[in-house]
Formats: C-alpha cells, structure tokens, sequence
C-alpha cells in the first residue's frame, strides 16, 4: 500500500471508529503546526495498524481502553470509549477491561476511568 492509500484507508477505518463529527472537527482544525502529524496519525494509526486483518475492530477498541487506562490519557480514554460502541464494544465489556486493569495498572487509574466512562455515557444520554 502506497501512502496515498494508506491515508485514504485511515480516513475511511477512523470516521468508521470515531465518527464523522470527531473526524470532522480535527481535519477543521489543522494548521501548518499540527497538519502533519494529522496526516501520521491518519496514516500509521488509522491505515496501518487500525486496517490490519490480525484483530478485529472490537479488540483493538478493548486494547487501546487498556492502554491509555494504564498510560493516563484521559483525553484519548473518553474518545475511544465514545468510539467503543462504534465497534460493538458493550458497557459490560468496558467494565471488565477497567476491572483488570485495577489489577494491572492499579486502582487509581481504573477509578479514573470508571469515573470518565460514566461521564461520557450520561453525556451520550443528555444528547439522546
């Protein structure tokens, strides 16, 4: 795959997982700073490893909410959990992720996420 497909590929794999309007917003907002690491990120993330046939969608969902559970980036966490859903990610399952990484990345970071994953589904339910 050339880097033309590559970048249309990720475009295509991150509105699927993001959506339209996440997607939308961060191609509104680049600029000569940020530009090329949104065109890295559309490219590497979302066309190279997001577009892999070794996983499928729902478990790459479930590991990237592993991982930023036990890197600290709440930012990204609520975006992915916002996305879960896209990739047929129930609640339950975000739970039993956030459960192990108690264990793993300690209780600190799993009450974190609990408490950002609530918020982002009561934001979802006062938009319903």
């Amino acid at each position: 795959m050339d880097e033309s497909e590559r970048y249309t590929k990720g475009i295509e794999v991150r509105r699927a997982v993001l959506g339209d309007k996440h997607v939308n917003r961060a191609l509104e907002n680049k600029n000569s700073f940020n530009e090329e690491f949104q065109d890295l990120i559309t490219r590497y993330a979302w066309g190279e490893i997001w577009t892999r046939p070794g996983l499928p969608r729902h478990t790459r969902s479930l590991i990237t909410i592993a991982m930023l559970v036990a890197l600290n980036r709440g930012e990204e966490f609520r975006i992915h959990v916002r996305a879960a859903a896209n990739n047929g990610v129930t609640r339950d399952e975000i739970k039993e992720v956030l459960l192990q990484a108690a264990i793993y990345c300690g209780v600190p970071a799993a009450n974190s996420a609990f408490h950002a994953a609530e918020e982002v589904w009561a934001e979802q339910e006062r938009r319903v």
